[in-house]
């Protein structure tokens, strides 16, 4: 079925009425009416409206009920793609009407034009077959008297706003607007108006569903005032437009005529060269650049606009003029503003910003003092690269930043030689460029990730003109072909290891190294930092129905069990996914006891799984041969076990697992032959070592594990073994032996220390020497541990072993192991 909006033009059908309409919304129906359905056309009571029918149901109904002249109910459909649609999708409220007459079109299809009457309700449906047939109920309207005068006020008004947006729309014919201008009846032209305006049908259902005919009145007026606002604003879109196209062709024409006047006359002016002079002006370029600069400007007008060397010669000369020559900002000095800024936007890295402080300071006496050019090295997702931004905002300058990574053309720095098809300036002075100014802060991010020397030139000695401060202030590009001052930029460099830059770069850098935080102090970078800019990003108030508290344990369990790493970029997408499944939560209205009672550790697993990583906790001191060792990884510290058996063998040997590198397993041979020599201080046989066999294993053997740091553990581990005297409780130890039992200091002593603390140590020792690295730990993160610091391996033996033995101890007597043999 076809039935349309009245077809091409809705306005093609007028009708008038005279006398008491009140009579027509009275016509009487049965209890059950067929129903015909229509698509896009909602029917008001008293228009006479055509409609095209194509289903076949449709016209059975309409040609029986206009040969017996019965009245129909006709309803509108929700959806108009639905082919065979019941009661259930038509809006409720119809209308009676008469089908006055069925018309042949044309083409074939056959047109009903109906006259409708009264408002009605669609009940349940009857029958489907072979059209619709539904109960229905009559719904009463309220009419005006025929001396209500602000109802006919009303209908004016709606008249005049249909006779503009008629004229605006541009959709309708004039003869729309004259017809309507001459329909009478107001209660006839506000139904008319109704069904034949394109209004959202579900609008129309709700002027239909009014049963006071002035309110409806009131509501299709401010319909009509809103759909002729958009008409005019449409309009005057179209207008704009228009006049801004005849414009730009007025404007085309007479340039192009003034330029075959100038043409003529022999006095044409190039506006490029005009628009390069302009912008020299306003520079202070140095006399050399100044000389090449007049020598390019006349080349450039000498050439043709036409030939294929006017763009080179020009693209060069607007490189020359787009850099900031002589343009500076100033730099704010101000020290306490700039701690200020500094640590409102980072949380520790206290080296970097007492360095960044004491460059200000000396600034303010030395104004033509030289950038420094700073290395920050350290392990991914600490802020080395935020770091430079914090700097900018503190200093007052640009930021600029590139990424090095994977740069493995000399030309990337340096630029093209202008001899080269598509040759440009390197990505420092295009930087320079886009920083409008000569003393920017530039990050070089990545700068161990550059590539070696390959065919395509060394880019990394590339850099070392760009870092010396003795040479970068005649830096070279050759694009340019002339010297650029880089002396007044703070360079920044960043990377994540230093094995991979070469030496003389290095040499060019200071380096300062950003550690990876601690657990505490990831918990205040989440509370400080992370948690704001989460919330920032998903628009959360305090009128917010999402709102995530956490209690202080859960911030330690997240980031102990959920991540691995010495930044905090896991921390954040783990934060992240917690407020997504609160969010998601809140949705389904099952949030609230997280909401109310804050997040704890239990509810983290709720929320994120089952942890991902598993911390080593103290297992206690039962086993003689079992010492606790400290170590440091790429990700913070950890505690770790040595565990030494030994066994009775014809071939004794000394065995290592556990994944060990090559310096660790020395450390081992070292431990056993100081031990070895030693025996009898320890109250040992020495022919013990010729029928038991030794294993050190150091548990997770699936990790890799190296460095001398397990000098003393493993030489505890073996004394502990072979006198079968267990190890003090709660005593974990860190440090390298040489060969004649000294202890020498280690690094990661920070990371250990907070390590050995979560996992409930209470006495460390380590080498006297790693005593200032002790001082500079902050008090509250060592409170309630010992310290214990030596000099030789017996001390640590006399501090770590316990005097009795275990009580299920290994007979290691020789004479009776002798006699069995």
């Amino acid at each position: 079925m076809n039935e349309k909006d009245i077809s091409a033009n809705p306005f093609s059908l007028i009708a008038d009425f005279e006398g008491d309409i009140a009579q027509l919304f009275a016509t009487p129906f049965d209890e059950i009416l067929p129903v015909l359905p229509l698509r896009n056309l909602m029917l008001f009571p008293g228009v006479v409206a055509p409609v095209t029918v194509g289903r076949e149901s449709s016209l059975r109904l309409i040609e029986q009920a206009e040969k017996k002249g019965t009245v129909i109910a006709v309803g509108c459909q929700r959806d108009a793609s639905v082919e065979t649609p019941h009661v259930s999708d038509l809006y409720p409220i119809a209308v009676v009407a008469k089908v006055m007459r069925v018309i042949e079109l044309p083409n074939g299809n056959k047109s009903a034009i109906l006259q409708s009457f009264g408002r009605i309700r669609l009940g349940d449906e009857t029958r489907q077959k072979p059209y619709i047939r539904a109960h229905v109920e009559k719904l009463e309207d309220i009419l005006p008297s025929k001396d209500d005068k602000e109802y006919r006020a009303l209908a004016d008004a709606c008249k005049d706003t249909t006779i503009r947006f008629v004229h605006i729309s541009e959709a309708y014919p004039e003869e729309a607007a004259f017809a309507i201008r001459n329909i009478g009846h107001p209660v006839f032209l506000l139904n008319f108006i109704c069904t034949n305006l394109p209004f959202e049908l579900d609008e129309k259902a709700t002027l239909l569903n009014e049963n006071d005919q002035c309110q409806r009145g009131y509501k299709l007026l401010s319909i009509l005032n809103r759909e002729l606002q958009f008409a005019i604003l449409k309009q005057n879109i179209q207008n704009q437009t228009r006049e801004e196209l005849d414009k730009q062709q007025r404007d085309f024409f007479l340039q192009q005529q003034i330029k075959n006047i100038q043409s003529e006359l022999g006095d044409e002016q190039n506006e490029d060269v005009t628009d390069l002079i302009n912008k020299a002006g306003f520079l202070d370029l140095p006399p050399k650049v100044r000389e090449i600069f007049d020598k390019e400007l006349k080349k450039l007008q000498r050439i043709p606009p036409q030939s294929p060397d006017y763009n080179i010669e020009l693209n060069y000369a607007q490189t020359l003029v787009s850099l900031p020559w002589g343009i500076q900002t100033e730099d704010n000095l101000n020290i306490k503003h700039a701690e200020k800024v500094l640590n409102r936007n980072h949380y520790g890295m206290e080296k970097v910003k007492e360095r960044i402080l004491e460059h200000l300071a000396v600034l303010k006496f030395r104004n033509d003092m030289k950038a420094p050019i700073l290395c920050l090295y350290g392990p991914p997702g600490v802020g080395k690269t935020s770091l430079g931004k914090s700097i900018a905002d503190a200093l007052g300058r640009q930021y600029v930043r590139i990424s090095l990574g994977g740069v493995h053309d000399e030309a990337e720095i340096r630029g093209h030689r202008r001899t080269y098809l598509g040759a440009m300036p390197g990505r420092i002075i295009k930087s320079i460029q886009k920083a409008a100014t000569d003393n920017p802060v530039f990050i070089l991010d990545e700068i161990d990730k550059v590539s070696d020397r390959n065919f395509n030139g060394d880019p990394q000695s590339a850099l070392l003109e760009v870092l010396d401060p003795e040479q970068n202030k005649a830096f070279h590009d050759n694009f340019l072909d002339v010297d650029y001052d880089l002396s007044n930029i703070f360079f920044i460099a960043t990377a994540n290891s230093l094995q991979n830059i070469p030496a003389p770069l290095l040499d060019r850098m200071e380096i300062i190294e950003v550690e990876g935080y601690l657990t505490e102090e990831k918990i205040q970078i989440a509370k400080r930092h992370l948690i704001p800019k989460i919330e920032e990003e998903l628009k959360i108030n305090a009128d917010s129905q999402l709102k995530v508290k956490f209690k202080p344990k859960a911030f330690e369990f997240l980031i102990e069990n959920y991540t691995r790493e010495s930044g905090v970029r896991q921390l954040e997408k783990q934060l992240d996914k917690i407020y997504r499944k609160m969010a998601y939560l809140t949705e389904i209205e099952e949030s609230n006891k997280f909401k109310d009672i804050g997040i704890d550790v239990a509810n983290i697993e709720q929320l994120l799984g089952k942890p991902l990583f598993n911390r080593d906790k103290y297992q206690g001191n039962k086993y003689a041969g079992v010492v606790t060792g400290l170590a440091w990884t790429s990700v913070g510290g950890e505690i770790l076990f040595i565990e030494t058996s030994i066994s009775h063998s014809k071939a004794p040997k000394l065995t290592l697992t556990g994944n060990l590198g090559d310096v660790m397993k020395e450390s081992a041979v070292l431990a056993l032959e100081y031990i070895k020599a030693h025996a009898e201080k320890l109250k040992l046989d020495s022919n013990i070592f010729d029928h038991w066999s030794i294993h050190v294993h150091v548990p997770e053997g699936a990790t890799p594990k190296d460095g001398p740091s397990a000098g003393i553990t493993i030489a505890t581990s073996l004394a502990s073994a072979l006198t079968q005297r267990k190890v003090r409780a709660n005593t974990a130890m860190t440090g390298e032996i040489t060969l004649r039992g000294r202890v020498l200091p280690v690094g990661g002593i920070k990371e250990k220390i907070l390590a050995a603390k979560r996992a409930g140590i209470k006495d460390i020792i380590m080498s006297v020497e790693n005593r200032k690295d002790i001082e500079e730990i902050n008090q509250k993160y060592i409170d309630g541990l010992t310290f214990h610091f030596v000099e030789n391996v017996f001390e640590v033996l006399d501090i770590a072993l316990l005097k009795e033995k275990v009580d299920d101890a290994i007979n290691l007597d020789i004479k009776e192991d002798n006699d069995h043999h």
